[in-house]
């Protein structure tokens, strides 16, 4: 069966690129008109503008008075200086500004939007709230292991909290890019693998930035990003070709923005990478004819940095003002960073390339925004000095970014019940993470501060019985070795009585621009772990990391292995709940940690092949790597608890009516000495189908709080609607037959296993 893929029709190019945009359908032309919650004023407003100040509207810079976190997130610019920007505020040539310095400079330009402009059109500040603000919790991918949405909601919620103090508006979060390849850097940003648990991130994100009024003080607006398929370049370098089919994306990657969206995200971020030869930003199939069109979407677009401006290089556009052209025609309302709206789209207009009504519908869309979020009604809303340094940092925020912390962690494994660890245990602190404050905040970080954080070595001190119990070598570097290094860890090791090995990657080693070609620990501290491995001593293996990893050698054959992401302001406390006990881990894999390296990209919810090895031994040509089966070391939904959980007594109805509800249950029982919590995960597989399905997905979760020799039984509600798929014609369908079902710990656990039939209608 030939898959349909994107078409031509995706980008509008040449001289019919006006026609065709203005022989569109009214309705769809000037659907934010029908809007009824956008204020009756605007589109008085937008008629006394002139061509330059509408483009002014539709212009987003980097703030010149920015930190210098901010300016080293993204690639140096010839940018104005902050006088520069004061002026082009005075003559409406910016909406707003990102990623500036706080309150005062929001004060500030915001005083001069509001008394020297000529129409006082509030400015919007904008920031990169990625995972806190001053306040900082989990990387979004070790929040996403928390398995608990509600969290993730909180956390946003706080987050919000600290930038509205601090003056912004809008944050450019979520980013909701299902990432199955883990060499790409940004999967960091996400909430892993499964568009099931990404839905729900996604969605509770965004409730929890937004809150429940945007006009609240205490309310950003979000930013559902990166729309789309960001996270399906080949071969998990940044910025790359995606070239996937349209099922895919409806299926795949598609259905968390539809979450956000439907959360009430009311501004989405176009991506980088080209969606089958069109570059998503000049792709008007995706950013009109779906998200507007088919999906009714009432918020604005906006571009990622120079994001029009690279699709000259990409060879779509011709020059700037060819950019501006198929940018702003394709549905980008909003240019960040280039300038090249602010330069070319008065002229485009006046060339008729460029409607005068395509003009205004952009600038209602940005207006309609601001006005949601209260500006219009007071600009300073959200400008409060005193409020902000009231609130950042607050204990709080910090007890949250704990809970946030402790929650995030993950057990891969803990033979012989070595933690949780005893208080008045000799520990010795190994690895380039044991202490300092440093790669504690994580990646991608605008405010957030690694010296107003706690590292692990303070953490322990304060837990242990004694802090003279805790000793600390670093062994080596992240990626170079230490001279004399590895000599001092292994004497520390040897005094002590249990070794907790701090290792993994460091903060620069994810995000942005960091593709990988190898997914594993680095050699020097490998050769560090395997000469601590030699002195015999019991080894609890910490990770620091920023995606899923290939464990190898003394690191994968260590006993106990947590896995501790990039844990934010609380990392040392947090991670001395876990190791000492006070704490039992609760966190699940949002991601698969392959067996070997060359398996990426890997997720569990892939296609069976026509020849997939069967239960056992490998067997020649068959699906699998020459001796790796085709499968996880650790697979998504993994993680140990310091109780012991059986599973037990699964009752299903063998059908499910095409109108009706199957009920599925079991009893889950903690057998364990100790209080744990249990993610209990519900997977099904459509065994026969006209298109071919998965070997799992995943269709709920349940996370129950088990005391020492409690059982529970839990219940999940499969309808119809839950077994729908994307059809032959790239339509959600859903066929009669048989399913498999399981109840299990993870996604590739053997748990419990049935079957049930969804009968015709």
């Amino acid at each position: 069966m030939v898959e349909a893929r994107i078409s031509r029709r995706a980008a509008l190019m040449g001289a019919g690129a006006v026609v065709a945009w203005a022989s569109s359908p009214a309705r769809a032309l000037f659907r934010s008109i029908e809007d009824p919650a956008t204020p009756a004023f605007i589109d008085g407003l937008i008629a006394r503008m002139t061509p330059q100040e509408k483009a002014g509207q539709l212009t987003l810079n980097a703030a010149a008075w920015a930190g210098s976190a901010a300016t080293n997130l993204n690639p140096p610019t010839a940018g104005a200086s902050f006088e520069e920007q004061l002026q082009q505020v005075r003559d409406g040539q910016l909406t707003g500004v990102f990623n500036g310095n706080g309150a005062e400079m929001s004060r500030r330009m915001q005083t001069v939007a509001m008394q020297e402009s000529r129409l006082k059109v509030p400015l919007i500040f904008a920031a990169d709230i990625i995972h806190g603000h001053r306040t900082v919790f989990p990387v979004p991918l070790g929040e996403a292991a928390s398995w608990d949405p509600d969290l993730a909601e909180r956390t946003a919620h706080i987050a919000a909290v600290e930038a509205a103090a601090a003056g912004i508006d809008w944050t450019f979060a979520p980013m909701v890019d299902v990432a199955r390849d883990a060499r790409w850097g940004r999967g960091v940003e996400g909430a892993g693998e499964d568009v099931y648990l990404g839905n729900l991130f996604a969605a509770a994100r965004v409730r929890g930035f937004q809150g429940k009024r945007l006009t609240d003080r205490d309310s950003v607006l979000a930013c559902a990003k990166h729309f789309a398929a960001y996270g399906a370049a080949e071969a998990g370098l940044d910025y790359n070709t995606v070239d996937v089919s349209e099922r895919t994306l409806r299926e795949v990657y598609f259905p968390p923005f539809q979450a956000a969206f439907d959360a009430g995200a009311l501004s989405a971020m176009a991506s980088f990478n080209e969606l089958s030869g069109i570059p998503a930003t000049g792709n008007k199939w995706l950013l009109d004819e779906v998200l507007h069109g088919e999906w009714n979407y009432g918020g604005l677009v906006v571009s990622d940095y120079t994001g029009d401006e690279e699709m000259i290089a990409h060879g779509f556009a011709r020059d700037a003002r060819d950019a501006a052209r198929i940018a702003f025609l394709a549905g980008v309302d909003m240019c960040m960073q280039s300038g090249f709206y602010m330069k070319h789209l008065p002229d485009l207009v006046q060339a008729g390339d460029v409607p005068m009504a395509r003009l205004d519908q952009a600038v209602r869309r940005v207006l309609a925004v601001k006005a949601k979020l209260g500006l219009f009604d007071d600009p300073f809303r959200r400008i409060e000095p005193r409020r902000e340094k009231a609130v950042v940092l607050s204990k709080p925020h910090r007890a949250l970014a704990r809970e946030a912390a402790r929650r995030s962690v993950v057990l891969l494994k803990n033979d012989g019940d070595l933690l949780p660890l005893r208080k008045n245990q000799k520990i010795a602190l190994i690895g380039p993470f044991a202490a300092g404050q440093h790669d504690l905040v994580g990646p991608w970080c605008v405010y957030g501060d690694d010296k107003q954080a706690v590292d692990l070595a303070t953490g322990m001190r304060a837990a242990a019985a004694n802090p003279a119990l805790i000793t600390v070598a670093e062994g080596s570097e992240v990626e170079a070795p230490l001279a004399g290094g590895i000599e001092a860890a292994v004497a520390a090791a040897r005094a002590a009585d249990v070794v907790i090995l701090a290792i993994g990657e460091g903060t620069r080693m994810s995000g942005e621009a960091q593709s990988v070609t190898e997914i594993v620990v680095p050699a020097p501290q490998m050769a560090l772990a395997e000469a601590i491995a030699a002195t015999g001593k019991p080894i609890v293996v910490l990770l620091k990391n920023g995606r899923a990893l290939a464990l190898e050698g003394a690191v994968a054959n260590a006993p106990a292995i947590l896995v501790s992401w990039f844990l934010g302001t609380e990392t040392g406390p947090a991670l001395a709940d876990i190791l000492y006990g006070a704490y039992a881990p609760s966190g699940r894999l949002p991601v698969s940690f392959p067996r070997a390296a060359g398996q990426v990209p890997y997720h569990y919810s892939h296609k069976p092949t026509g020849r997939p090895n069967p239960d056992g031994p490998l067997q020649e040509y068959k699906t699998h790597y020459r001796g790796v089966p085709n499968s996880a070391l650790y697979p998504f939904g993994h993680g140990l608890t310091y109780g012991r959980i059986d599973y037990a007594d699964l009752r299903l109805d063998p059908t499910l009516a095409w109108d009706g509800t199957l009920k599925v249950r079991a009893v889950v029982r903690n057998s364990g000495s100790r209080a744990a919590e249990e993610v209990v995960q519900l997977y099904i597989r459509d065994r026969t189908a006209s298109i071919t399905r998965p070997v799992r997905e995943l269709k709920g979760f349940r996370k129950i709080a088990l005391k020492p020799g409690e059982s529970q039984q839990v219940e999940f509600t499969l309808r119809r609607s839950d077994l729908m798929f994307v059809g032959t014609d790239n339509r959600w369908t859903v066929e009669p037959g048989l399913f498999d079902l399981w109840i299990a710990p993870s996604a590739e656990a053997p748990g419990l296993s049935g079957r049930f039939e969804l009968a015709k209608a």
